[in-house]
């Protein structure tokens, strides 16, 4: 799949190099290892890549092995935000999560991320427990 210059792909090589570096860009702070450990339980992932093949769009799926799939670690690289690329990457991903045989897909998000999620990519808002654990 193609969004304007950045090829979508489900479940391509990333190495976890480029995601921390992905995820350095987008102000977060890599772990070293945490994808090598991660991509194992997933459904899947999308990787968006430029035209010289750094990535610059992300969003991970795990799930629970049948029906339930959780999209989780959207990103975004900053010079490429406000285009339309995280909303392609998270349509893409629910497609691909369709196709696999999941009845749901669910996602957290921030208040901030109210237009994002529900607008752009067409979630519903539910209730939803959370318990800070550290």
């Amino acid at each position: 799949m193609q969004h304007n210059d950045v090829a979508l792909t489900w479940r391509s090589a990333i190495s976890d190099e480029e995601l921390a570096d992905l995820t350095a860009a987008h102000g977060g702070s890599p772990e070293i290892g945490w994808w090598d450990r991660v991509s194992q339980h997933s459904l899947g992932w999308v990787a968006g890549r430029d035209p010289q093949g750094a990535l610059v769009g992300f969003v991970n799926v795990a799930w629970d092995g049948a029906d339930h799939a959780f999209l989780i670690d959207t990103k975004t690289h900053p010079a490429r935000q406000h285009q339309g690329l995280g909303t392609a990457v998270v349509r893409y991903a629910v497609e691909a999560v369709r196709s696999a045989g999941c009845e749901w897909l669910f996602v957290d998000y921030g208040e901030d991320m109210v237009p994002f999620y529900e607008k752009a990519c067409g979630f519903a808002p539910t209730h939803a427990g959370l318990i800070h654990l550290r």
